[in-house]
């Protein structure tokens, strides 16, 4: 089985990618954040940031729009950094990028998604892999979707098996990934609700064809889940507070601001604290820390009385 890290906003950044990667195993290839090409023909600061000098380290970008143009300057620039590939999101839920007919916005417009598909592979130098939803309101979307989607030469389809309306509430659609898995003439990777080691057990048991899934918000609660995953002990916290160290001191070089650095790693612990049990006292003090005393103390108390489970991981907030 390979191990791929999802794009997560605000998370699973070249910050991460490089400070994980220093204290547990790597997954098998990392996806970055999207970046968003428009017609400037620039990237920003921040995209640069990650794709820079990142060619050879099994990291993939993603790329998110509409205009087939502005994608493939993106593309044919990324090649030239090295890249071999890139990844074209076809399943961001969030409200501004569906507005704008990009990510998921893309499922319901047939014609823009149609003349994308065709100037990016038309006109790519390097492979070209798709992140999907089933579609925007309803799973029966899914069958016409991937048709379209085998009309192409994509290196690799991965399948998120909930519509756009779901967010990530609910259960992914196991038929319409067995659907996927029966019809697709593309390679495939699931990806969805795999949070820990005994999950995505329970997954290769029940899919024994399927070879590749991507985690994204568990390996955000359990940095060292993709260690675990290739045959490490379960995380502790004495291997989890010289990670949290790095992250922050390498935020504190990137920043310089500690209020900037604070928020940072605020983000990261909407997923981290779910690794801890009886979790909410030293959590609400640490997510309302104004500074790095308030966080210190707030993280001391939380490592002192909260145990981490057994396995360390992301809870859906149903399950909470």
């Amino acid at each position: 089985m390979r191990y791929i890290c999802a794009p997560m906003q605000g998370v699973t950044g070249h910050v991460w990618r490089r400070v994980l990667t220093r204290h547990f195993d790597a997954p098998d290839a990392w996806y970055t954040p999207f970046l968003s090409p428009t017609q400037d023909r620039v990237f920003t600061p921040r995209e640069l940031r990650e794709v820079e000098a990142q060619a050879d380290k099994g990291v993939i970008p993603q790329l998110i729009g509409h205009n087939p143009e502005d994608m493939l300057w993106a593309i044919r620039s990324l090649a030239d950094m090295g890249y071999t590939e890139v990844n074209l999101n076809l399943g961001c839920p969030s409200g501004t990028m569906v507005s704008k007919k990009k990510g998921a916005g893309l499922l319901n417009q047939p014609d823009l998604l149609n003349a994308l598909l065709d100037g990016v592979f038309a006109g790519s130098p390097i492979a070209i892999s798709l992140k999907t939803r089933l579609g925007m309101e309803s799973p029966e979307e899914f069958p016409a979707l991937l048709e379209l989607y085998n009309q192409y030469p994509a290196s690799l389809l991965i399948l998120h098996p909930r519509v756009r309306r779901q967010q990530y509430k609910g259960l992914p659609d196991a038929e319409l990934w067995a659907y996927a898995k029966a019809n697709s003439r593309l390679p495939l990777c699931y990806n969805g609700n795999l949070f820990d080691r005994e999950s995505v057990s329970a997954f290769a048991s029940a899919n024994p064809d399927t070879d590749m899934v991507m985690l994204g918000r568990g390996a955000a609660a359990n940095p060292k889940l993709f260690a675990e995953l290739k045959g490490s002990t379960p995380l502790t916290k004495e291997e989890l507070l010289p990670f949290l160290d790095s992250l922050w001191e390498a935020y504190i070089s990137l920043l310089g601001q500690e209020r900037q650095v604070l928020m940072r790693m605020k983000e990261h612990w909407a997923y981290l604290g779910q690794a801890f049990s009886d979790n909410r006292r030293p959590l609400k003090k640490l997510m309302k820390a104004s500074d790095a005393v308030g966080y210190r103390a707030a993280l001391a108390e939380l490592m002192d009385s909260c145990p981490l489970r057994n396995p360390a991981g992301y809870l859906p907030p149903e399950e909470l």
